[in-house]
């Protein structure tokens, strides 16, 4: 009895998968946000930016390491991964900033966007050819951004915040790009914690040159648990788990 040919199903099943991926992590993304609402009054833009970066790669680290030795920390391209990612503290930084004036619709509808502008992207430069496939992957993104909204919570908010969140972006955009085509050697998990531990470097290096400039120390009176756990999620979850599964989307589209 012959066997059936079902190579061409494993493609599929492949470009699927990643689809989904990608979708998940754009939902995990937006979830984040509303915490973020909570915890953006408390601190200035630089220093919480910083604080989700540090955790974010904090949590990334040991992880990397336990699945590909402590030496895998050592073998890689420290300052090239400082450079890529600042581009993603950049753009955090510009979301924290967007979010500030737009709120976390705004936020949300405008980062939903990040795969639209990552295919725009590659279409430009890669000459990469639009399908039915990719279009409906760009349409499951966009609904996995969608998923975790609250409209209630206050409407789409377009000016200023929904510029700067754009401006976040077009950064992570480029800083994700890099992360994969800057690093064809490592893994998925070692792409992003490099990259993520990069942007931590860059952008407390940035906070702490602030302070003799008359920058004041943050106020921890107002936190609790509630602003604690707020700040977890919008640094693990939203950006740590997120952008590790944002890049194996992109590695395998």
């Amino acid at each position: 009895m012959m066997t059936p040919d079902l190579t061409p199903a494993a493609p599929a099943r492949g470009l699927l998968a990643a689809n989904l991926i990608c979708m998940a992590s754009m939902l995990i993304w937006a979830a984040g946000l509303p915490a973020a609402d909570m915890i953006i009054p408390l601190l200035p833009a630089e220093q919480l930016t910083a604080l989700r970066m540090a955790l974010a790669a904090l949590s990334l680290l040991p992880i990397w390491a336990l699945m590909e030795g402590p030496g895998a920390l050592l073998r890689v391209n420290w300052l090239k991964g400082i450079g890529v990612g600042s581009l993603i503290g950049l753009g955090a930084w510009f979301l924290i900033l967007g979010q500030a004036r737009g709120g976390a619709v705004t936020a949300a509808v405008i980062s939903a966007t990040l795969p639209v502008v990552g295919i725009a992207t590659e279409v430009a430069l890669d000459g990469r050819k639009l399908t039915a496939g990719l279009i409906i992957g760009l349409v499951l993104s966009l609904v996995g951004g969608m998923m975790a909204l609250d409209f209630r919570a206050g409407g789409l908010s377009l000016g200023l915040g929904a510029a700067l969140c754009f401006c976040s972006v077009l950064a992570f955009t480029l800083g994700s790009r890099l992360t994969v085509t800057a690093f064809p050697a490592l893994s998925p998990i070692g792409r992003t914690a490099l990259t993520i531990s990069g942007a931590a470097i860059a952008t407390v290096t940035v906070a702490l040159a602030q302070l003799p400039l008359g920058a004041t120390l943050p106020d921890l009176t107002p936190w609790g648990l509630k602003e604690v756990l707020a700040l977890l999620a919008f640094s693990i979850g939203s950006l740590g788990i997120s952008q590790l599964m944002w890049i194996m989307s992109v590695e395998r589209l």
